[in-house]
């Protein structure tokens, strides 16, 4: 194994690039060593963008797509790097996010778009997520990585030839990556405290947009330690992007906008939630009202829906299932073409029929790739990756049902996956078929009172009122005025 020579090539080639490869930051203004030029971020961006859109989708709207391009081209020309090529866009994900890619592309879901309450809001995020942008974090995070991970090894080399100590050290790499993320994130809160300062918005709003995702996070049980969030705590981000705000306003005295109602009647009307024509999961069965299927979700398993698939899987992690189209026109074809482009090595196949559509049934394991200059890994058992896959013809498509697990679980878990294969049918039920999106829409309180008594005069259900009021931003005993807009949901 010819580890010590090879890392040793890593950090002299490291060293190499640290005296030729320096550059100034354009946020920071300090010298430092990058290992990405401006042009491989923008192939980046260009190179991820369409796998992007195919995983997630785009969400349409002509209205809030050219806000966003107004507001983010104002960003843009404000901001460190400026010459960037950026462009924004929002995907069709419920999910509360916002993200961006080296060389200028920054995205949306419609699920964070439907929790703003007000432009300033919008533009702290903006503002936070081009400051990734300008400050080169990915660029950072490269380097860093290249360069922790080599001195690790090779610290491990050389304590300890037994291997013992290998993991704690990556182990410890890894944290200190995190560590490096949480660091990112918080200079793009200062970035973007500024960026949205700068074409007019009052940066506070930022601060108040990270008590929502607070609530979002204790609501759904779902926080982590924040030594080992790869972001800071909310809770912690909205008290310090508060500082900030009222730091830059004392040095730079102005009168910063909030725009609230305009913001509101912008996205009144936007989908809430999954949008069931992508399909949904109700009552331990996945329905897909668009391509008229449906197919059993085994009871405690978990799923998550995208535009190109369906995972779900049992919490213990031990196997999961995949749905997703074949590549092919025929079964045959299709079946060819998943072995090669997965690496598998078929151990059996044979034909069937589920619920009268033809269908293929191929066992198979996933051939180990050698890395080069790395040692082969011992295939066992616990270590080899089998999958029972039925390729089913339906409608003028294939459709593959990948069940996965370790080859020591197989014989115990294919029962699962043959269960939920072979329960493919088509759908027919007339209310899944045209089973309506909640959408958020904007409405007048129509008197005065708390947020709970607004609520339930507005005929919503009471088992909302905490839902609507992190949509709202508004907790239950909060006064509201008569005339106040406010977001509901509804068909």
């Amino acid at each position: 194994m010819n580890y010590v020579p090879t890392t040793l090539r890593l950090l002299t080639l490291a060293l190499t690039l640290t005296l030729t490869n320096c550059a100034r930051n354009p946020v920071s203004g300090k010298r430092e060593l990058s290992l990405m030029s401006t042009e491989q971020e923008i192939a980046i961006g260009k190179e991820s963008h369409p796998s992007i859109v195919a995983s997630m989708g785009l969400y349409e709207n002509t209205k809030l797509q050219a806000f966003m391009n107004e507001k983010g081209k104002a960003m843009a020309a404000i901001s460190h790097r400026p010459e960037l090529p950026y462009q924004f866009f929002i995907v069709d994900s419920p999910v509360v996010n916002a993200f961006a890619v080296p060389g200028g592309y920054v995205y949306f879901t419609r699920g964070i778009l439907a929790h703003f309450n007000n432009e300033a809001e919008f533009a702290g995020v903006l503002g936070h997520e081009i400051g990734h942008i300008t400050a080169k974090h990915a660029a950072r995070q490269q380097t860093s990585q290249i360069l922790t991970t080599g001195g690790a090894i090779l610290g491990a080399i050389l304590v300890d030839k037994s291997g013992s100590l290998l993991e704690s050290a990556m182990q410890g790499a890894q944290l200190l990556q995190l560590s490096y993320s949480r660091a990112h994130e918080s200079e793009s809160d200062q970035i973007g405290v500024g960026y949205s300062s700068k074409i007019g918005y009052d940066a506070n709003q930022m601060a108040d947009f990270f008590a929502t995702i607070k609530r979002i996070q204790d609501n759904s049980g779902q926080s982590v330690p924040n030594m080992l969030s790869t972001h800071p705590d909310p809770g912690n981000r909205y008290t310090k992007v508060h500082e900030m705000a009222k730091e830059y306003q004392t040095k730079n005295p102005g009168n910063y906008q909030i725009n609230r109602d305009a913001y509101l009647r912008l996205i009144d009307g936007i989908p809430f939630g999954e949008d069931p024509k992508q399909g949904f999961v109700e009552n331990n069965m996945f329905y897909h009202p668009d391509l008229r299927f449906q197919f059993p979700v085994p009871t405690g398993w978990q799923s998550q829906n995208a535009p190109s698939q369906f995972q779900m899987g049992p919490k213990d992690g031990k196997s999961s299932m995949i749905m997703m189209l074949a590549k092919g026109n025929s079964l045959d074809e299709a079946a060819q073409t998943m072995v090669k482009d997965l690496s598998l090595k078929v151990l059996e196949s044979a034909k069937r029929t589920v619920n009268g559509n033809p269908a293929l049934v191929v066992v198979s394991q996933q051939v180990p790739q050698q890395q080069q200059g790395q040692a082969q890994q011992q295939q066992t058992a616990a270590n080899t990756l089998q999958i029972g896959t039925y390729l089913i013809q339906y409608n003028n498509a294939i459709y593959a049902l990948h069940g996965l697990s370790s080859a020591a679980d197989f014989e115990k878990s294919f029962p699962t996956f043959r269960s939920v294969s072979e329960g493919f049918r088509s759908l027919t039920d007339a209310d899944k078929l045209n089973r309506k999106t909640d959408r958020v829409y904007v409405r007048p309180a129509p008197r005065a009172g708390t947020f709970r008594d607004v609520m339930l005069a507005m005929s919503m259900p009471a088992s909302r009122i905490e839902e609507l009021g992190v949509v709202n931003s508004l907790k239950a005993d909060d006064q509201v005025q008569k005339g106040t807009l406010l977001k509901i949901i509804a068909k």
